[in-house]
């Protein structure tokens, strides 16, 4: 499910092509470049999931106002990040692409994708892709997208 997530946003989203909505078109799109049916089921499934994120009628903790607390994480949470990509989380929040909302979202999402395997690469994905989705966002979207593609420069002690 996560390599047609990628497959997606590499070929649409980052390749700045026109986005096939045909729900169809797609899924034949999907087939014919290898992909299971069940698997390009579950992946359109979660896309749809995360655009009703945004509907703050159906996601109570979008209403909630933003407050400087602490964030537990659950055992299903603490499960599938890693002390990594929970560190990760939180360097995001505190430089800013992150808020209380689009972090819920991140883990909304991430709790929601059906993998064995997650690391920290992948929640990287998944933050760009709830960024992309979060109209008013864009600074936060190109900031992530810098710690993503741009190398480092100078050497590294």
């Amino acid at each position: 499910m996560f390599d047609i997530l990628m497959y997606l946003f590499e070929n649409y989203v980052h390749s700045e092509m026109e986005v096939v909505v045909d729900h169809d078109e797609l899924t034949d799109e999907l087939t014919r470049a290898g992909f299971h049916q069940q698997e390009i089921n579950k992946a359109l499934a979660w896309l749809e999931r995360l655009a009703d994120l945004q509907d703050s009628q159906q996601t109570p903790y979008l209403n909630a106002a933003p407050q400087a607390t602490f964030r537990a994480f659950t055992a299903g949470e603490m499960a599938r990040l890693d002390s990594p990509s929970r560190g990760f989380l939180m360097y995001l929040e505190q430089i800013g692409v992150l808020d209380f909302t689009t972090r819920e979202m991140v883990l909304d999402r991430v709790m929601e994708l059906d993998t064995q395997s997650f690391a920290l690469e992948d929640l990287k994905w998944v933050v760009l892709m709830v960024l992309f989705n979060v109209p008013g966002r864009e600074d936060a979207y190109s900031q992530m997208e810098g710690l993503i593609f741009e190398e480092p420069e100078g050497f590294m002690h």
